[in-house]
């Protein structure tokens, strides 16, 4: 897959800036989006493209006023249309509750998914004590989640608990985003053991229901431990037990065999539905030496 048709988009401060972190990361000629109203969020480079919620001279942004922000993505097609000119996948990174990300992430995926991108979102939710951000978040998410084919909900909560437990800023603990992001691109841009492909991807976010994505790390040989390194994800709470639909891809360094790959993707699907469409891929990569990297989308899950 051509790394130009695979596009990193940030709405929002937040998302701005773990996009940037997660292309800086990623690279290898994936194009970068940053959206916002705030121009402290935007950089210049090679394949980044800038996309103001507002002309510079405005000084009114779309703090709390999602509709704002809609009104403006949308007033931005034309503009949108020449970045996802050769998008095939937009990886779309926003936090919910605020305006800029409540309202113009869904404008933002509808029209990529207008264009025929798959759109995959990870979306922060507020911390549970701002009621009235997760009112505003809780509206959004819907119409994000009709437009996007795989919206992962991210806890704030869980995130800063994890971030202070490692002498972090909760803002900048985006290390499982990195990762499931460099994950992501590297299991559509690179040859391995076994492939995975564009239409292997659409095959899993095309079922119905809900859907999810997980990314874990750990030794070739305790797959468990990868595993448990997945279920810490920041994530909403979500039972993903049942699933109809799964692609796993389990990257390793050089020693990796295929018994440590099967022993890994067993232990991942054996809380899948027992006749859930499983597409399963596997890579050597250097750079990761003595341990196993999984990156799992899970779709079909049926809410309680």
């Amino acid at each position: 897959m051509d790394p130009a048709t695979i596009l990193i988009a940030g709405v929002g401060g937040l998302g701005c800036a773990w996009a940037k972190q997660a292309h800086e990361r990623s690279g290898r000629g994936v194009h970068l989006a940053l959206i916002d109203a705030d121009e402290r969020s935007f950089a210049t480079g090679e394949g980044i493209h800038v996309l103001r919620l507002g002309h510079t001279l405005d000084k009114v942004g779309c703090a709390a006023l999602p509709p704002l922000a809609e009104q403006r993505m949308r007033g931005l097609s034309s503009l949108t249309a020449n970045v996802l000119e050769p998008t095939e996948l937009v990886v779309l990174l926003t936090a919910l509750g605020g305006g800029c990300g409540t309202g113009a992430a869904q404008e933002f995926a509808r029209q990529a998914r207008q264009r025929g991108a798959i759109v995959l979102a990870v979306a922060a939710l507020p911390f549970e004590a701002q009621h009235t951000r997760l009112a505003i978040a809780e509206a959004g998410l819907a119409r994000l989640e009709a437009m996007a084919h795989i919206t992962v909900r991210l806890s704030l909560d869980r995130l800063a608990r994890q971030a202070r437990d490692r002498g972090q800023q909760w803002h900048m603990g985006s290390e499982w985003i990195e990762d499931l992001v460099d994950g992501l691109v590297r299991t559509l841009m690179r040859m391995g053991l076994i492939n995975l492909d564009l239409m292997d991807l659409r095959a899993v976010v095309d079922q119905d229901g809900e859907a999810t994505m997980l990314v874990g790390v750990g030794r070739p040989d305790d797959p468990r431990s990868i595993l448990e390194s997945a279920l810490k994800a920041p994530l909403a709470a979500m039972d993903v037990g049942g699933a109809t639909g799964c692609l796993i891809q389990v990257e390793g360094g050089p020693g990796m065999t295929i018994g440590q790959v099967d022993a890994v993707a067993s232990l991942f699907t054996s809380a899948l539905d027992d006749g859930a469409h499983v597409i399963l891929g596997a890579r050597v990569s250097e750079d990761l030496d003595d341990s196993i990297r999984v990156v799992t989308l899970l779709s079909g899950i049926r809410p309680d």
